[in-house]
């Protein structure tokens, strides 16, 4: 039996012993805090010893940085001189008293086969001033397209796509000469990309107005509705897998025009046999936006014709 006396002893040590835990504990930060203190010391010891090193390293790194910038031949965009800018309206054959349009975005994004509808001109017919359509990038250089029917007074401009080995995007815009034009259609077909971006921030630079198209729209509307078959497993209509088609265009490109500081703006989606019915008078089975970017077209026509009757009497 333990008496009162070796029972207070026994609390004494427990107190005494979890004191000098303490007391271990407490010196054990300490011996931390001061072994923390001296290799932060040491390491701005090091970093002053080694800044002369990294200020020569950065230098060197700057230098290559310069050196593949001119061997890319990467340079700024810089707004063109009055002689730039005319020598490009001569060199394009730009010709007052017409509408010219451009027609630009990435390769296979069907910018020639968009040309040829509102020209109302089949792919591959036997005309030869059909623009040439192909899987693989056909536009080498910028093409001149006169618009067959006179009533309308448009001049279509066929543009290399962007992005391809010999048309860096950074330089697209005014490598191209887009900046004479009086309207750009940007055409994309899968996705909304970077070089779509660019050239509707330099339209916004130099004041030309321009159009958002979608091509391809029916196969991508066929794709949706395909997605959606697998998903529903049950049959699903033409007008929901558009209506879901068009939300989620909307929606991309809302975003990245949001997201580029852009203004909001609208997109057409269109498919290239609907709009050729349309200019060939016929009225086509499916119409999505097409009907609504030819007489967007044709109202610009107007206000562009108005801007020279009144530029003429001043």
């Amino acid at each position: 039996m333990i008496d009162d006396g070796e029972e207070a002893w026994a609390d004494f040590e427990r107190t005494r012993a979890d004191a000098r835990e303490q007391m271990r504990e407490e010196r054990r930060r300490a011996e931390k805090r001061e072994r923390a203190k001296a290799q932060q010391e040491t390491r701005k010891e090091a970093r002053r010893e080694r800044e002369p090193q990294t200020e020569a390293a950065m230098a060197q790194t700057a230098a290559q940085k310069r050196k593949k910038t001119s061997r890319l031949d990467i340079a700024p965009i810089i707004m063109p001189t009055r002689q730039e800018y005319e020598a490009t309206k001569r060199q394009l054959d730009y010709r007052e008293g017409y509408i010219h349009f451009a027609v630009a975005g990435t390769s296979g994004s069907g910018k020639s086969s968009l040309i040829n509808a509102f020209r109302g001109l089949h792919n591959g017919s036997d005309d030869p001033t059909v623009a040439s359509t192909g899987v693989t990038e056909t536009t080498e250089r910028i093409t001149r397209y006169a618009d067959p029917n006179e009533a309308r007074p448009f001049v279509w401009y066929d543009v290399p796509g962007a992005g391809t080995l010999s048309v860096p995007d950074w330089k697209y815009f005014n490598n191209q000469g887009l900046y004479i034009f009086d309207a750009i259609i940007v055409l994309m077909d899968a996705r909304f990309t970077a070089i779509d971006i660019a050239i509707l921030q330099n339209c916004a630079r130099f004041k030309i107005p321009s159009y958002i198209v979608r091509s391809k729209s029916l196969t991508h509307i066929e794709n949706v509705s395909r997605d959606m078959r697998r998903t529903k497993h049950s049959e699903v209509h033409y007008e929901h897998a558009r209506d879901k088609y068009m939300m989620e265009t909307r929606k991309n490109v809302s975003a990245n025009l949001r997201k580029a500081g852009l203004p909001p703006q609208a997109v057409y989606m269109v498919d290239t046999e609907t709009i050729l019915d349309i200019t060939e008078g016929t009225d086509p089975e499916k119409v999505i936006d097409e009907m609504q970017l030819v007489e967007d077209i044709l109202l610009e026509a107007r206000n562009r014709r108005v801007d020279m009757a009144l530029a003429l009497t001043v």
